[in-house]
């Protein structure tokens, strides 16, 4: 009977183990749940997006340098800064007065009548009737310049001008007038065989310069 007992309680004993053998098998699915780690090459993917991403770039940048570069500036040529007036004397002109014929002056193309206003101001105002002579000849007369001044009017009295202005083409007849600041450059593009306008400037002494 001892010996029966000693049996039953051996059997007995070894069955837990059998529990605990059978409770270990479900870490056997460890390495099942660290499947979903493989996202790495989702990883390469950005990477990869991101590299193709830099051509664009150098490419942006390549264009922000050429974009840098600017044309060269057109000059300015220097004005005295404030016109300081010289005690003024009345004047007149008329046309059959001595001296206010039609002469030669600045361009090849035009005559220039003198209207005694830089001699009553001291030499502040220049002021001038201009006749250009037609037929209009481009090679002559379109030549871009541009003039030291303070300030430049012109008035059309009579026929008809075309001229580019910094790029702008405007045509100007009978009865038009316009300003002409500072260094602008400018041409005379075409007029009619009678054109004929009015200019005033200051200083009445200026620098004009071909381009």
């Amino acid at each position: 009977m001892a010996t029966a007992a000693k049996a039953a309680s051996k059997a007995a004993a070894k069955k837990p183990a059998a529990k605990k053998s059978a409770a270990k098998q479900p870490a056997a699915k460890k390495p099942v749940a660290k499947k979903p780690v493989a996202k790495k090459p989702a990883a390469k993917s950005r990477a990869a997006a991101q590299s193709a991403a830099k051509p664009p770039t150098a490419k942006r940048a390549d264009k922000s340098k050429s974009s840098s570069k600017k044309p060269a500036a057109l000059p300015t040529l220097k004005v005295p800064a404030v016109t300081r007036w010289k005690p003024q004397k009345f004047m007149a002109a008329h046309a059959s007065d001595k001296g206010q014929q039609f002469r030669k002056g600045l361009r090849s193309y035009a005559s220039y009548r003198d209207l005694g206003i830089s001699k009553a101001t001291g030499g502040v105002v220049q002021a001038h009737v201009i006749r250009l002579h037609g037929p209009c000849d481009p090679a002559v007369v379109s030549i871009r310049h541009l003039h030291g001044v303070q300030f430049q009017f012109l008035y059309m009295l009579k026929g008809w001008m075309e001229g580019e202005y910094n790029g702008r083409r405007e045509r100007f007849e009978a009865g038009a007038c316009w300003i002409q600041p500072n260094s602008i450059p400018h041409t005379v593009l075409d007029y009619s065989d009678d054109c004929e306008m009015i200019e005033l400037i200051l200083p009445g002494t200026f620098e004009t310069r071909e381009l």
